[in-house]
């Protein structure tokens, strides 16, 4: 198996079994808010696989809903963040000139403020809850997308194909859709699933904070927050939870690296 195959391989695995786990699992576990005080804290075993919290909750039940609620963050900022950073981008590289300049300073701004302390301080200010941590990392996670896409149209909106569209009258968000945009396909795969990595680690890091979902609803940031109180007696509150964060931002990277290897003609010419 070549590289390029076993980064997209592997990223596409260990994504599809996350997504299957977070779709069905629910449904063929214990219900995960419902508390057993004559089994808390138990270690793993074969009722309880992942062991149980400091309620007698099972673990793997609520790492499951957990999930549910982690990567539905993800898709829901790749597709807020995603679609600003390609709408302003587009317009910046297409149209250039002092709208040009007037975006992308804006994105300048923006880069200059620590990206997790703006967050922070329009959690605190909204205050936290799911609606509320999608919407800020969806308006704070746009500028990367933007500079991408502007910088490859750029390049493209000379190309002998855009100029031959211009000439034949066609208004330009429809060059900028039919004939720009896909080709840039790669690049805002590549960008997205990036994105989608960061989007799990920051709102597991505000929820491990009590700053992203609330309690009860169960994500994999708040399983840390419960669980790091006991993690000299229940070493599984932490590990478990931990290993979902890393396995989810660990496949959207490799997904990425095998989309950039498979799809960017430049690298298949130079493999």
């Amino acid at each position: 198996m070549t590289g390029r195959k076993f980064w997209i391989f592997w990223g596409t695995l260990i994504l599809g079994v996350l997504l299957a786990s977070a779709l069905f699992g629910p449904f063929l576990v214990p219900d995960p808010a419902r508390p057993d005080l004559f089994a808390r804290l138990l270690a793993p075993s074969f009722s309880h696989p992942f062991g149980t919290d400091e309620l007698g909750r099972d673990v793997l039940s609520r790492l499951l809903a957990g999930g549910r609620v982690s990567l539905a963050v993800a898709v829901s900022v790749v597709l807020l963040a995603g679609g600003l950073g390609i709408i302003i981008g587009s317009i910046s590289g297409y149209w250039g000139g002092r709208l040009d300049s007037v975006l992308m300073r804006t994105v300048d701004v923006m880069n200059c403020i620590p990206t997790y302390f703006l967050i922070l301080s329009l959690v605190v200010t909204l205050g936290p809850s799911l609606f509320n941590v999608v919407l800020i990392l969806g308006l704070t996670s746009w500028t990367g997308m933007a500079r991408l896409v502007r910088a490859e149209i750029l390049s493209l909106r000379e190309r002998d194909f855009v100029l031959a569209a211009r000439a034949s009258g066609l208004p330009a968000w429809r060059i900028i859709a039919r004939h720009i945009l896909p080709n840039l396909s790669t690049t805002i795969l590549v960008a997205s699933a990036l994105l989608a990595g960061d989007a799990i680690l920051i709102e597991s890091g505000l929820s491990f904070l009590g700053l992203g979902v609330q309690p009860p609803t169960a994500s994999w940031g708040n399983l840390l927050t419960s669980g790091h109180e006991y993690l000299q007696m229940a070493w599984w509150l932490i590990f478990f939870p931990g290993f979902a964060i890393f396995l989810a931002v660990a496949s959207f990277n490799l997904l990425a690296e095998g989309l950039r290897d498979i799809l960017d003609p430049r690298i298949r010419a130079g493999a």
